[in-house]
């Protein structure tokens, strides 16, 4: 649960297209239902009339419906008009092309495949370094949650480009090991292996945020009891801990299989002629009109299966399988490995773990500092370190335009998204009625669609003039990408807002009001302080997670203005793009700073400093 109140959003309270953000949909889109008289849970009137006395909301209304008709509806409405109406009247001309297009069939069930295959190992992986860091007494927990959680600050297109120019083709592990055998296979790091094990240690980053709280959960009592009665830890851990963690697994899972089933840069980079999924295929078709259409269904047959599974699991949480063994648990307290050999096999895989986790991430910094030529040659010496390639990023104007346009990117979408929201928060948090409710529906779109779909409807919709924007064709302009990356953090910020709001008393507003405030200043000089720190948090996550993007960047950059996500993408096409190898690593590890000092200041300052704000009034009982 998120304490609004707090200076961030706890990590359960969900990261963007993560865990947190599924478990809570059902609850975001069912909380704060009109209760008795037609009055919302806060006692106010639910009414749409009520509703619309005050400017605020109903200025604010017409903008939100405006923005979700333009933005929302209408581009994945004209995607399936397209697809289904190509003449203005009903076809299957898709589906048959789809149907006989082996390459488009391939690619669907290489995606499914994929899909299944993370939904295993990534739950593997993912339990095992909770269980080891969060649960059993390990040497060195601490060091090890450090080597795990370095996917929290890199990902995406830069995790996939740092694999690949470390194992790839002309990676260094590749170039060193063809040194010592010359007729090895330079691209044994590809197809469905190099895709599956590059993704499969990426996206345990829900397990590290969402599982382990989960684990806090657990009551140790029950484990101490279960000991009594003589029960082995093996018996424990699959009886008493595991059960306790099910309903978060269970969303982990959907979301994995999710992920897999919309994976782009890992196939992208690495998957070669070989392995390719749906993802990638959407990229090449939509390029072409003749085969658009085919684009467009497999970004729909993409929403369809994310619609399913997410129905699938929110009908899971409303039955009431899983449960919890314990209603006033005692903080629990990490557990021995009795068994020397286990205990033993358990220390050597959990720090094999590490060693995996922590190679991308030591060498790309490595190689920030070291010339191409070395890195292709597999051979590194102290003459190979050098400053030039930090020198050239940051003297070159054509090596920094990147980066400084996906920073300006990141900026805008998260300052608009969060600003613009704010009101919106309010309005559907306060008055609850048919109206607000349909509203924060459609608001969620971008929660149940996969990024590529919405790229692609946006890309379609917008390529000719459309009245609700001005008759403007916006395909080709910069303002697209701009519009998709406010689309798909709308979900995410709006819940966490929403949840800010909600605990703010009604009664500091109703005394504003006395006071003679009207709606706007009862917002600007009440409400908004309150809610400003979790505000400023949530941009800066949505700043984060905007970086290094690529799905959406593809299908909508403007040449002019390529984002660090295209620009990181195009260095790993072969050895051609040599000399930008190095520039790649030193946007890498800019990226990473970046991100840690985020992450730092979202969590780890936070938290401290909610932490001494609990402890002080004992402290100050105590000295007393």
């Amino acid at each position: 649960m998120t304490d609004p109140t707090s200076p961030v959003p706890s990590p359960s309270a969900g990261l963007p297209g993560e865990a947190g953000a599924l478990t809570g949909v059902a609850s975001a889109l069912r909380g704060g239902k009109t209760g008795r008289n037609g009055r919302g849970r806060n006692g106010r009137p639910g009414s749409i009339r009520t509703m619309l006395r005050s400017p605020l909301a109903w200025v604010t209304v017409i903008a939100v419906i405006w923005f979700a008709a333009a933005f929302l509806v209408l581009p994945n409405a004209a995607l399936l008009g397209t697809t289904f109406f190509p003449d203005g009247q009903f076809s299957i001309r898709a589906i048959e092309k789809l149907l006989g297009s082996e390459r488009a069939l391939k690619t669907l069930g290489n995606s499914f495949l994929l899909a299944i295959t993370l939904s295993v190992t990534v739950n593997v992986v993912g339990v095992f370094i909770v269980l080891v860091t969060q649960y059993f007494k390990i040497r060195g927990a601490k060091l090890l949650w450090l080597g795990y959680a370095t996917t929290l600050i890199y990902g995406g297109i830069v995790l996939a480009a740092g694999y690949n120019f470390i194992y790839g083709r002309f990676g260094f592990i590749t170039n060193l090991m063809v040194n010592w055998w010359p007729e090895m296979n330079r691209d044994w790091f590809s197809g469905f292996f190099a895709v599956a094990f590059v993704m499969t240690f990426a996206t345990t980053t829900n397990h590290m945020l969402f599982l382990s709280s989960s684990l806090g959960k657990v009551d140790y009592a029950s484990i101490e009891a279960a000991k009594l009665m003589g029960a082995s830890s093996w018996t424990i851990l699959r009886r008493i801990v595991l059960p306790v963690m099910k309903p978060m697994l269970f969303a982990v899972t959907v979301l994995t299989f999710l992920i897999g089933l919309g994976a782009l840069t890992a196939p992208l980079v690495l998957g070669g002629p070989d392995f390719q999924t749906v993802a990638p295929l959407i990229i090449d078709l939509s390029r072409s009109p003749v085969t658009r259409d085919i684009a467009a269904l497999l970004a729909i047959v993409l929403g369809l299966a994310t619609i399913i599974l997410l129905a699938i699991m929110n009908r899971a949480e409303k039955s009431g399988v899983y449960f919890s063994v314990a209603k006033v648990a005692t903080p629990i307290q990490k557990q021995q490995i009795s068994n020397p050999f286990a205990n033993l096999v358990v220390h050597v895989i959990a720090y094999a773990l590490w060693v995996i986790y922590l190679i991308p991430v030591v060498l790309i910094a490595l190689f920030s500092f070291v010339d191409a030529r070395s890195i292709l040659a597999g051979a590194i010496t102290l003459d190979s370190f050098t400053l030039d390639n930090y020198i050239t990023v940051f003297s070159s104007a054509e090596a920094i335009r990147p980066f400084i346009v996906s920073v300006v990117y990141s900026a805008l979408a998260s300052v608009i998204v969060v600003a613009g929201l704010l009101f919106v928060a309010r309005v559907l948090q306060k008055h609850r009625n048919v109206l607000t409710t349909a509203i924060e529906y459609v608001l969620h779109i971008p929660w149940i669609l996969p990024i590529v779909l919405i790229a692609l409807a946006l890309v379609m919709t917008f390529d000719k003039p459309q009245a609700i924007v001005g008759n403007i064709v916006l395909t080709g302009t910069p303002i697209l990408l701009l519009i998709a990356y406010i689309c798909v953090k709308i979900p995410f910020t709006l819940r966490l807002l929403k949840a800010a709001f909600a605990s703010v008393p009604d009664s500091l507003e109703d005394a504003s009001r006395i006071l003679g405030a009207g709606s706007l200043t009862a917002f600007r000089r009440v409400l908004l302080p309150l809610v400003l720190p979790t505000a400023a948090a949530i941009t800066a996550l949505n700043f984060n997670s905007l970086l290094d993007d690529y799905d959406a960047a593809i299908f909508l950059y403007h040449p002019l203005y390529q984002p660090l996500g295209v620009a990181i993408q195009e260095s790993t096409r072969g050895e051609n793009n040599l000399d930008a190898m190095p520039i790649t690593f030193v946007y890498t590890v800019l990226l990473m700073i970046i991100m840690g000092a985020t992450m730092y200041l979202v969590y780890g300052r936070g938290s401290r400093a909610g932490s001494s704000k609990a402890t002080s009034p004992r402290r100050r009982r105590g000295r007393a």
